[in-house]
């Protein structure tokens, strides 16, 4: 399990499409893990499976894990979220992650935010806000307020208008994500709430249920 608070932005070395393995160069996250441990890559879950100490370390993609991801467009100098999986005891600073990617939406924008100052009138300010397109499907599982995970980020959705997400993004997230090397029309991973999904489970079990219930079973 992981929170969403990302320890380390690695570059992508290389990807081999044909044996569908994933390489990334990083110094702190590849002297933490051993052959066998798992880690998240942009929100991703993946495996080590070849560790350089101090240097890499190498993920095999699962057919599954390319079609419902980004990481197979990946090119070599991409930067890439790192989160190791949380400890025991460890607080929870982001909200459950699991590392399952539902689905890929697209980079809208990424602007600096201007808010209004009374006395000065419009200010521009340190934050920007991050708009980002999500698949029709995972739309029902996103609310104002709520938690959702972009590229192995834990944000908190300011607003949803259709299918596009607005959140904003501090300085700190910015600049130790890689936020700051994204552009227009990428595309990023999204993992929606797991609570979400398990009520509208609940909630169609009950439905199901009162209907069996109404029908004399």
């Amino acid at each position: 399990m992981f929170t969403g608070l990302i320890e380390e932005v690695g570059t992508v070395a290389a990807f081999d499409s044909a044996n569908q393995r994933l390489t990334v160069n990083a110094a702190q996250a590849s002297r933490a893990i051993r052959r066998g441990d798992s880690i998240a890559v942009s929100g991703v879950c993946l495996t080590a499976v070849e560790v350089r100490r101090g240097k890499s370390f190498s993920a095999d993609l699962a057919a599954e894990t390319l079609a419902r991801t980004s990481l197979g467009r990946l090119r070599a100098g991409a930067c890439v979220n790192l989160e190791l999986p949380i400890r025991a005891g460890t607080p929870l600073g982001g909200h459950i992650v699991q590392g399952h990617v539902d689905g890929v939406g697209k980079l809208l924008s990424l602007t600096s935010a201007i808010p209004h100052d009374a006395n000065h009138g419009a200010r521009r300010n340190h934050d920007r806000w991050l708009r980002v397109r999500l698949p029709r499907e995972l739309t029902k599982y996103v609310v104002e307020k709520g938690s959702i995970t972009i590229d192995g980020i834990s944000l908190t959705v300011a607003k949803i208008a259709g299918g596009d997400v607005t959140v904003a993004i501090i300085p700190h997230t910015y600049r130790a994500t890689n936020l700051h090397a994204l552009q227009q029309g990428d595309r990023l991973n999204i993992e929606v709430d797991v609570l979400a999904k398990y009520a509208e489970r609940r909630s169609h079990s009950t439905i199901a249920m009162k209907k069996l219930i109404a029908e004399g079973f």
